[in-house]
């Protein structure tokens, strides 16, 4: 019998489909009784194939999550080309809230807010079911906000204390992939060109050197490189700081940017000088949101999930919502990055 495609499916369907009892079917879905390991995964095989997880999933989140203080700092307001990160993160979270129909509050944070209790004073007066923190991961302000016992995630940072639930790319795992695969193309003497960032620069920097001690190459090899901040001009001005002091390349064969905006940097401030590239030395990114497909060479680099992490950070909100009795402790949620590989590194004999 074919079933109608326009009809929902409930649990008559998912007993049929799985040759069980429509009792079992309930039990398996709520957790009302013990169920044996076979039974329960044919049973939850069936009702995700039917469509009726997600479609439970999504009414819940609905009913749980009907809307949400957003809190920015400052910086990262401006739209422009050297602001995509958070930008890209921003737009795919609002779309999402816009497809659950979660109203979104935006509050703006600045520098001089040191504390989160112009947060939580906003949270409670808008009566929101929760928080979400963009990017400022200041001990006192965190601090404040799981004080109050209000449900909070914070994205793209890390909460020391674990006090509140996060969701970040992971940062550390994805810089040492990336160095050890620019290692397997025969590269030992390596840049990483960074920044005096928050704590999840800091991991790319942890990552870095994780890779050469997992290849037993001497942390001689690993330079560590600062620029004064972020953006492509910083960038390019370390790069010629560099070539100045070290006369050329020093050794170098490949440079490893903490972000995109460095790398961009970084290739103006070698094409001025005449280093080619991948033949002179090699070029790898972080962030994957540059324009990379059409710098020259065009660029390799390390893609974080950014339109997955604001659905994260609301699933994981929703979690602290359902479950607030059992006060269970905070989770920290890193979520995998992907290497794009383009023209600029080169294998070396």
């Amino acid at each position: 019998m074919v079933r109608d495609p326009s009809r929902k499916v409930g649990v008559k369907d998912i007993a049929e489909a799985a040759d069980v009892a429509v009792s079992t079917v309930s039990h398996v879905l709520n957790g009302t009784a013990p169920i044996s390991a076979e039974v329960r995964e044919r049973v939850l095989n069936a009702a995700n194939a039917l469509g009726y997880l997600a479609r439970r999933r999504e009414k819940a989140a609905i009913a749980v999550l009907r809307s949400v203080l957003l809190a920015v700092p400052t910086d990262t307001l401006p739209h422009n080309e050297h602001n995509l990160y958070s930008w890209t993160l921003l737009s795919a979270l609002t779309r999402e809230c816009e497809r659950r129909a979660i109203r979104v509050i935006p509050m703006e944070i600045g520098p001089e807010m040191a504390d989160g209790a112009k947060i939580v004073e906003k949270a409670q007066s808008q009566e929101v079911d929760g928080v979400l923190i963009l990017n400022d991961d200041r001990p006192e302000l965190l601090h404040d906000i799981a004080a109050a016992r209000i449900p909070a995630v914070l994205m793209n940072g890390e909460d020391h204390e674990m006090q509140i639930d996060s969701v970040t790319p992971g940062n550390r795992f994805a810089a040492r992939y990336a160095t050890n695969w620019l290692i397997g193309q025969g590269h030992s003497q390596i840049m990483h060109l960074t920044w005096e960032g928050r704590s999840t620069i800091r991991r790319r920097r942890d990552g870095f050197i994780d890779a050469f001690r997992a290849n037993n190459i001497a942390i001689d090899g690993a330079q560590v490189h600062f620029a004064d901040g972020y953006l492509p001009e910083y960038g390019a001005a370390a790069i010629e700081r560099w070539l100045k002091d070290h006369d050329g390349l020093g050794g170098i064969t490949a440079i490893f940017c903490a972000a995109d905006n460095l790398a961009l940097g970084a290739i103006t401030a070698l094409h001025r000088a005449g280093i080619r590239m991948p033949q002179d030395v090699s070029i790898v990114g972080f962030d994957g949101v540059a324009l990379g497909e059409f710098t020259s060479p065009s660029l390799t680099t390390v893609s974080v999930p950014l339109e997955h992490m604001g659905a994260e950070a609301l699933h994981l909100l929703e979690r602290r919502i359902v479950n607030a009795l059992l006060n269970p402790p905070a989770h920290r949620l890193e979520l995998g990055c992907r290497l794009t590989i383009r023209g600029s590194v080169r294998s070396v004999g």
